[in-house]
């Protein structure tokens, strides 16, 4: 399915054009009727400078539009008089212009004429040299360069002098593609071929009753045919457009012409975020019509929402093609994003027969720590899709030695379970085990697939990048238990934390960028709170990736000694959304329950599949991401992502920021004057002892949050406030 989208005010803008070309719109539209021919050039490099999506020039064509109108609209008394002049001139209540000047020329007395879809209706009463005098039958507001429409065929030159202008501009461009507005016959078309070439590719909009009558000469001529449902809903009776849509592409069809469909596919989006059932239905069956591409014109040229409105076609494109896919395979997400990693976004939830066994103590328990339990949520909720599963010892092996799962999907850190060698004991191949966790409370369902005791010694390397047994990453999981179990595992029950509001799935992030119709979006990753570099890296990185919305996606759950708790992340992050201090409307709180495994550019990565799952396109990686001490090399991240294929999100990359006193700027450490570098290790001891941190160190509101908490005896730091 082709999208065309017609650039205007909403949208002749580089960010807004990048945004569109990257949901790969496949033809931009500009309108003559909406573009003086001196502003041609300078939006066709507009669109150039940050795009390379062909571009059309539509064509006038023959049409008749009102004048200029005073105040931009006039409203239309009923049964009042107004009178049509020859000369061009500012019009009013009382009397208005026509473009093309001829057209006067071409009424009668009698004639009943709707301007602007029907909202007036007026009937020429008199006629003299150089003006017209009608009644107003039906009152209205009548606005500038306005359709005007004849109660009877008028031939009208097929190109206005302005458009014959615009197709020598065009060709001097190097312009190839142009729309005839009002094609009436095959001549019509052929007379703009000649104009514009002989390697021109032309779209004949069937838009009036003799381009219907034509309408299969016409498709012949043509390289393409556009419905305008709006024109011809006023050559049309309304209850007629709907079969005459389906006949005008089975005609076009029959040519092996290309057919497209204009107007009002998403009108309500022109100031809704979301589109009306009607509208999807419409858009569903058009495409199940036969049409061969979709066109925005007022959603994308002057509508609230134009990248909005382009993505909610490409979902319902994608969607179409999926449903009538002679294979039956999903081809694209649900929503707006990007798709899951792996294409399925895993939910494992247990059968109740299955909990109702382990409840009555029927399958044999395996307690594990609260990392597992964050696994196991995780997997089960879809957040480490496509995996539904802990790794067994091949796979494990798999995943250092090529950083692929064993269907071959891209993956970088291990997940696994381990187990203390007495569990371990207790368990079997085949076995399924109920999950237990706190307070022996049923967790989860593993089916036991394997049960073997790694090399750690031999894997580190690989995994950590050394074998340093102080390495907190080794030693971690060293004291976690010296077997590992694989298998599946099923999600029995989900315990309820005080941050669990912000623990949101990916489904639940997906739904929340759907409604919000973010189809770019930078996910951030963070275990402390919020302070100013971070703010200035996000806000960076939003710009950067030309982006619609950003997911800040703290840690949250697991803590090792000193960290920031939850809470008081969350608080912070709650704290400068509420003061303004991000940009409106552009960023989602939502936390990611999980841990650091200390795995440098290994992690890195898989922070960054995880943030794709929930539904970001963009992911921003600092220069020690997920690392500890000297482990790593400042670049190993970047070095990582650079030789692995195309993940489906990209990396923005940030190297050390730091606040430069000379400046008064965040810049790069290695290029600022002063710089000032953010310890959190300093920032914790000042705020235990009640000290502020400098404003550029820390939002001032922030600070007053957790000195609040720390002054009120409420915990701050994991292990207390101490």
């Amino acid at each position: 399915m082709n999208l065309l989208c017609t650039l205007g005010p909403a949208s002749f803008d580089g960010s807004i054009i990048r945004k569109l070309d990257a949901l790969g719109v496949d033809l931009f539209r500009i309108n003559l009727s909406h573009t003086a021919a001196d502003e041609i050039a300078d939006r066709v490099n507009l669109v150039r400078e940050h795009s390379d999506v062909p571009i059309s020039l539509d064509t006038e064509g023959a049409q008749i539009r009102t004048g200029k109108i005073r105040g931009g609209a006039v409203e239309l008394a009923e049964h009042h008089e107004v009178h049509i002049v020859s000369d061009a001139m500012l019009g009013d209540a009382g009397q208005f212009s026509l473009y093309p000047a001829y057209a006067l020329g071409l009424l009668e007395v009698g004639d009943l004429i709707t301007i602007d879809f029907n909202a007036a209706m007026i009937q020429i009463v008199e006629l003299n040299e150089n003006d017209a005098r009608a009644r107003v039958i039906t009152g209205g507001k009548v606005g500038s360069n306005k359709a005007v429409s004849v109660r009877r065929s008028l031939r009208l030159e097929p190109l206005t002098d302005k458009d014959r202008q615009a197709v020598r501009i065009g060709r001097e461009l190097g312009i190839k593609h142009y729309a005839l507005s009002f094609a009436n016959s095959a001549s019509d078309v052929d007379l703009l071929r000649q104009l514009a070439g002989d390697e021109a590719h032309i779209i004949a909009k069937i838009e009036s009753r003799s381009g219907l009558a034509h309408c299969a000469d016409i498709a012949r001529a043509a390289d393409a045919v556009l419905i305008d449902r709006g024109d011809l809903s006023r050559e049309v009776p309304i209850e007629r457009l709907p079969i005459t849509q389906k006949r005008i592409i089975q005609t076009a069809k029959k040519e092996g012409t290309p057919v497209h469909v204009a107007t009002n596919l998403l009108e309500s989006m022109v100031t809704a975020p979301v589109p009306t059932r009607a509208e999807v239905n419409d858009i569903y069956n058009t495409l199940l019509d036969g049409a061969d591409g979709l066109v925005l014109a007022a959603e994308t040229a002057i509508g609230a929402h134009p990248v909005a409105c382009a993505a909610m076609i490409r979902r319902l494109g994608n969607q179409f093609r999926s449903d009538t896919s002679t294979l039956g395979e999903a081809e694209t997400p649900e929503t707006g994003t990007s798709g899951p990693h792996g294409g399925v976004l895993v939910s494992a939830i247990a059968e109740d027969e299955t909990i109702a066994l382990a409840e009555r103590d029927s399958l044999p328990a395996l307690h594990v720590d609260a990392m597992a339990l964050s696994d196991i949520e995780q997997i089960c909720q879809g957040t480490y899709s496509p995996l539904d599963r802990f790794l067994g010892q091949d796979e494990l092996r798999s995943v250092l030695a090529e950083n692929r799962l064993r269907d071959g999907t891209v993956w970088t850190l291990p997940i696994v379970l381990p187990v203390p060698p007495e569990q371990a004991d207790r368990l079997s191949v085949g076995q399924r085990v109920a999950v237990r966790g706190p307070q022996d409370r049923l967790h989860s369902i593993l089916d036991v697939s394997e049960i073997y005791e790694p090399d750690l010694d031999a894997l580190s390397p690989a995994w950590f990048g050394t074998t340093d047994r102080n390495h907190p990453g080794i030693k971690g999981l060293a004291e976690r238990g010296s077997h590992f179990v694989a298998g599946t595992v099923a999600l029995a029950s989900t315990p309820q934390e005080p941050d669990q509001p912000y623990r949101l799935s990916p489904a639940t992030v997906r739904d929340i960028l759907s409604q919000k119709g973010w189809n770019r979006v930078v996910g951030f990753h963070s275990r402390n709170v919020a302070h100013q570099v971070h703010l200035h890296i996000q806000l960076e990185a939003l710009e950067r990736a030309n982006a619609d919305g950003l997911l800040i996606s703290p840690v949250l759950g697991f803590k090792k000694q000193g960290d920031f708790l939850s809470l008081p992340i969350i608080e912070s992050y709650q704290a400068l959304l509420r003061t303004g201090v991000y940009p409106n409307g552009r960023v989602v709180l939502g936390g990611f329950a999980t841990y650091s495994r200390y795995a440098g550019p290994r992690e890195a990565v898989f922070t960054a599949l995880c943030r794709k799952n929930m539904g970001c396109s963009h992911f921003i990686v600092g220069r020690d991401h997920t690392g500890v001490g000297n482990f790593y090399a400042p670049e190993a991240a970047r070095q990582m992502f650079e030789t692995l294929p195309d993940l489906g999100i990209t990396p923005v990359f940030f190297e050390a920021y730091a606040y430069d006193l000379r400046s008064g700027d965040y810049l790069p450490a290695a290029t600022a004057g002063e710089p000032r570098e953010i310890s959190g290790t300093e920032a914790r001891k000042a705020l235990l002892a009640g000290e502020r941190l400098p404003d550029w160190y820390m939002h001032p509101i922030v600070q007053d949050g957790l000195i609040a908490r720390i002054k009120s005896g409420q915990p701050v730091f994991h292990g207390g406030n101490g």
